[in-house]
């Protein structure tokens, strides 16, 4: 019987090593969707799209979160817990706990390793898994690239046929992105201790309504459906 194949849509927010004095969160975040599925999955969020009178090509993206599109938002918050076919993963790092030194880790290497612990619960033995990356910059091929190796690596997946494709996509042209975009933007927004966008809080409020999870705290670590894992380091 052919494994089942799962696409994961995969986001970062603040994962530079350096930046703003409020980017001292980092989330990296993904979700799973059956790739038999991902046909219909887009084709419902361009009907919430048409639905609040959004263009079909505009970007779904937690930057763009206002009042005057606050119930658009929620609706598409919404549509991911509804969804039977998608689930939700990510890791939270606070970065002013992050002692490279005392981890013998140089800033990418941690970056892999983070992006390795959030997607190792995912996969499972007999299915099969296609990785998306949003492109962030010139470098992101080669990292790309290395994720693929480190990710088959700690699977011994030495023929890639469990991780067969590790690519980067633009967001704008994927629309699962866009939901990964909203959740980890919620995630690190509230995370950053931000609050004054009032639509970004009611969003924070419903997603923590509807997952059950004060997102303060790790999830339950076989939530299947909206897991985060809060990664602690040790501070300097």
């Amino acid at each position: 019987m052919k494994n089942t194949l799962f696409n994961i849509y995969c986001d970062e927010s603040c994962h530079l090593q350096n930046g703003r004095d409020n980017d001292f969160v980092m989330v990296i975040g993904g979700i799973t969707c059956p790739d038999k599925f991902k046909k219909q999955v887009s084709d419902d969020i361009r009907a919430i799209k048409a639905r609040y009178g959004v263009y079909r090509d505009t970007e779904i993206k937690w930057n763009k979160v206002s009042n005057a599109k606050s119930d658009y938002y929620k609706a598409l918050i919404n549509y991911f817990f509804d969804c039977r076919y998608l689930t939700f993963r990510a890791i939270i790092v606070d970065k002013r706990e992050l002692d490279l030194g005392y981890f013998n880790l140089t800033h990418d290497e941690f970056y892999y390793r983070a992006y390795f612990l959030m997607l190792s619960r995912i996969f499972a033995p007999g299915s099969e898994y296609a990785i998306y990356i949003d492109i962030k910059d010139t470098r992101s091929q080669k990292k790309v690239e290395k994720l693929h190796d480190v990710l088959c690596n700690s699977r011994y997946d030495f023929n890639r046929q469990m991780i067969h494709r590790v690519q980067q996509i633009r967001s704008h042209e994927v629309e699962i992105m866009g939901l990964t975009d909203l959740l980890i933007g919620a995630l690190s927004y509230l995370h950053r201790g931000l609050n004054t966008n009032c639509a970004k809080l009611a969003l924070i409020d419903l997603v923590r309504q509807r997952s059950g999870y004060t997102l303060t705290s790790n999830t339950w670590p076989l939530e299947p459906k909206f897991n985060i894992l809060l990664w602690h380091g040790r501070k300097h």
